[in-house]
């Protein structure tokens, strides 16, 4: 495969093409390659072309991985050398940062201001974890008499890392730090829908000094590219954010070869307003947890849950301030909510709006493509009131500015609504008084609970789902144990008397 070497390269704001990094160089697709168009989704103009990496290219990028775990430098350096290119790495990514946000915005749609946010989680996901494996310890055992046994933490391998498009650089290098800081290698897949600012990080590590072949990236889309990556035996695990559906595809695929894996998968999440609550904050809290990153988050707190002493009134307010958020250009940093990332996707969250009117829900505001732009995959902030939590637009992830209201009357209930669902990512409790957040907090079967917060990120903690919500967990404890092996040994202290077998008799 003919290469050119990435940092021979003087990348420009846009790349014309996307193609995949190999041992540190571009790769060079083959004339057959398949291009498929990268579109800004505010004006619906092609602004790059993305070349399918194919099964072969695949299989290059993973021995390339697997050679810089079985024979690289990167596994076998001291933790603190491996830490000195993780901070360059995250000092490169913050020397980048206004770039990074522009691709970003450019492939997603994301209002420029709210993906800031998500350029720099992006660069403390490797100081974090360059910390995390800084401090990672071992353990030793003295109890049997005449022994010491001492047990240690080793990289895993070659990680197959599947990327999500709603947030691609929060989110793909949450997985590409966790992975590496601990001396594992990998081979990263974005979604074939947002490649862009992909292509730049993996430059920007390269750039810090990151050795060839340690990350390497290949792209295109989930049956292709995707399912010759997660197949291959020599891959030692597999971590992948995105949707259920695809997770238990991908999981399949890996259990064939007995991979582990780490999912991050859907939600519908509820949103649990308690009549005791800050009316304020809570509203405030209600239309961040549905309409940040466009709606476009596992996170949402899409089922919102009203106390029905408060439910009109609150209703009332969330639809005066729905029809006052601003809906535009994601590059202008007054702009509050953006385009979907992509048409599918688009036609995918207005369907669900003759599904709510099937199950008897009413349409409270929004519910169309907006008519005030010519171009761009632009939907109205929609709400819906559901008869009963069956309906379902209660039980579907639909993953856009789409907001299900439902009333109740007393915190039991609640629970049991919050519970009726086959996801268990997250839950949101606005309350003043403790009795409703402690039930929650207890009874909610959801990998992290909110209280009168949204959306607070503790890196340090485990995150992850119960149910169809994923497998395993992210943070400081659950990523060491995912990403590293342990290894026992054991050393007699003193001479060790053996059973003489086989002497003459």
């Amino acid at each position: 495969m003919q290469t050119e070497s990435v940092k021979s390269r003087a990348t420009p704001s846009v790349a014309a093409r996307v193609v995949g990094i190999i041992d540190g160089s571009f790769a060079m697709p083959r004339d057959d390659a398949t291009a498929i168009p990268v579109i800004y989704p505010a004006t619906e103009e092609r602004v790059s072309t993305l070349i399918e990496s194919s099964p072969e290219e695949v299989a290059a990028a993973v021995a390339a991985a697997r050679r810089a775990f079985d024979e690289g430098a990167w596994p076998r350096m001291h933790v603190d050398q491996r830490k000195d290119v993780l901070y360059a790495i995250r000092d490169g990514l913050r020397q980048h940062a206004e770039e990074l946000a522009y691709l970003e915005c450019l492939n997603t749609g994301i209002a420029i201001n709210h993906i800031r946010g998500h350029v720099e989680r992006m660069a403390r996901n490797f100081e974090f974890f360059a910390e995390v494996a800084s401090t990672a310890r071992g353990e030793a055992y003295t109890q049997a008499s005449g022994y010491l046994t001492y047990v240690t933490r080793e990289p895993k391998g070659v990680a197959a890392l599947v990327a999500p498009w709603n947030a691609p650089l929060a989110l793909a290098s949450m997985r590409v730090a966790t992975c590496i800081s601990f001396g594992n290698t990998c081979v990263l897949k974005p979604s074939e829908y947002t490649p862009l600012s992909m292509l730049r990080m993996v430059e920007i590590l390269h750039e810090a000094g990151l050795p060839p072949g340690v990350v390497n990236l290949v792209n295109g889309r989930g049956a292709v590219t995707g399912a010759a990556l997660v197949s291959d035996p020599r891959i030692d695990m597999v971590g992948f954010t995105g949707g259920t559906t695809t997770g238990r595809q991908i999981m399949a695929a890996a259990g064939k070869n007995l991979k582990p894996c780490i999912l991050e998968l859907g939600g519908k999440s509820a949103n649990i307003i308690d009549a005791s609550a800050d009316f304020e904050r809570a509203l405030d809290g209600a239309l961040v947890g549905i309409f940040a990153n466009n709606g476009q988050q596992c996170l949402a707190g899409s089922r919102i849950l009203l106390q029905r002493s408060i439910a009109e009134q609150f209703i009332e307010r969330f639809i005066e301030r729905c029809r006052n958020l601003r809906l535009g250009d994601p590059m202008q940093p007054t702009t509050e909510i953006g385009p979907l990332a992509f048409e599918a996707h688009m036609q995918r969250v207005l369907s669900y709006v003759d599904v709510a009117r099937e199950d008897g829900a009413k349409l409270l505001v929004g519910g169309r493509r907006s008519p005030d732009f010519e171009r761009g995959y632009y939907v109205e902030p929609t709400a819906v009131l559901a008869p009963s939590n069956a309906a379902r637009v209660c039980q579907e992830e639909i993953f856009g500015p789409f907001a299900t209201f439902l009333t109740y009357d007393t915190i039991d209930e609640a629970i049991r609504i919050a519970n009726d669902s086959p996801f268990g990512l997250v839950c949101y409790i606005w309350a003043e008084d403790l009795a409703p957040v402690m039930r929650v907090s207890r009874e909610v079967r959801a990998g992290t609970v909110w209280v009168n917060t949204p959306m607070m990120r503790e890196l340090r903690a485990p995150f992850g789902g119960f149910k169809q919500s994923g497998v395993g967990r992210d943070g400081a404890t659950s990523s060491v144990e995912f990403f590293t092996e342990l290894k026992t040994t054991t050393i007699p202290i003193d001479p060790v008397r053996l059973p003489r077998l086989g002497l003459p008799r």
